[in-house]
């Protein structure tokens, strides 16, 4: 029978999202996110849920959420939930392929949820999707996140 060792090999960045479970997401290390003050609502090794409501300033002068917007949803959503991994090494996006199926208008809320397809040593295959309260599918995406030589312990949070 295996140990469950998780007690002896904390993994600290998971840990500090998941104490942010249910909160605003204002004071993370991306300022761009932060303005986004997306909710947290779920959060595990691999698979992440944070939930928006759209702004005007999130959209288009079609007054409906803009492509960047949506884009930048799902690569921040992506990278939290890549940072929560535990990677000793900072990783970052090398690519982020989006299709827009449908719109969302100002006041509306969506779901963000990412999930981790494929782990390997230097590169991350991740998948996300933007879903309305309806469950109309908004976006998709998919993106693959490389390893850097920056370590996390030396970014200061």
């Amino acid at each position: 029978m295996k140990e469950d060792n998780s007690m002896e090999n904390p993994n600290p960045q998971l840990e500090q999202f998941k104490e942010l479970i249910g909160k605003k997401l204002h004071k993370t290390p991306s300022m761009a996110g932060n303005w986004l003050e997306g909710t947290l609502l779920e959060i595990e090794i691999g698979f992440i849920k944070v939930s928006y409501i759209i702004t005007p300033a999130m959209c288009n002068p079609a007054k409906i959420l803009h492509g960047g917007v949506a884009s930048l949803m799902m690569d921040d959503v992506i990278g939290i939930a890549n940072f929560a991994t535990g990677s000793e090494y900072l990783m970052t996006s090398i690519n982020l392929n989006v299709d827009f199926l449908s719109t969302a208008q100002i006041g509306e809320k969506v779901e963000v949820s990412a999930k981790l397809v494929r782990s390997g040593a230097n590169l991350n295959h991740w998948e996300a999707v933007i879903i309305k309260d309806s469950g109309k599918l908004v976006a998709k995406a998919s993106s693959n996140m490389i390893k850097t030589h920056v370590k996390v312990s030396e970014l200061g949070f």
